[in-house]
């Protein structure tokens, strides 16, 4: 880190604090002119990009992730705070990915997974829009698996 009075590229920390948007901020010591100046530090991501349907590419948007997951979720007894750990969960597992592009039919996928596992109906609300059922046979083929799903931890019970 250069000093900004001095231009002397040895300094040390002398108190370090996050702050409220994430970054670090530290207070320095130059080794060269003994005065102090403080920096910020954050982290930069590289932008991920979601590929739709139709192939437009726009920037991930976590709040509409939190809004279908939402709107999956009205009237049903599921805690803010349960729906936020799985925003971030898809949010960190999408910004995992080797590319800087996720499509989304894998984010859906992640969703519905969280939400099979949070809560039943919102899963089927969420599974019924996102998979855009034709008709009530690929409704209830979708019931069938979930029931087929919470059967097979019952079978290894018995």
């Amino acid at each position: 880190m250069k000093c900004i009075y001095c231009n002397c590229t040895e300094s040390r920390v002398v108190d370090s604090r996050p702050t409220e948007d994430g970054a670090i901020r530290r207070r320095r010591e130059c080794e060269g002119c003994q005065r102090r100046f403080t920096t910020y530090e954050k982290i930069e991501l590289l932008p991920l990009f979601v590929v739709k349907k139709d192939g437009r590419r726009e920037p991930f948007d976590a709040a509409k992730v939190r809004s279908g997951i939402v709107k999956a979720c009205e009237k049903r007894a599921v805690p803010m705070a349960e729906i936020e750990k799985l925003v971030q969960r898809i949010e960190m597992s999408a910004n995992r990915q080797v590319e800087q592009e996720i499509t989304t039919e894998q984010i859906g996928e992640m969703v519905m997974d969280g939400l099979r596992e949070l809560d039943e109906v919102a899963y089927i609300r969420f599974a019924a829009v996102y998979r855009q059922f034709k008709d009530v046979h690929s409704f209830m083929s979708e019931l069938q698996q979930l029931l087929d799903a919470q059967k097979k931890p019952e079978d290894a019970k018995a």
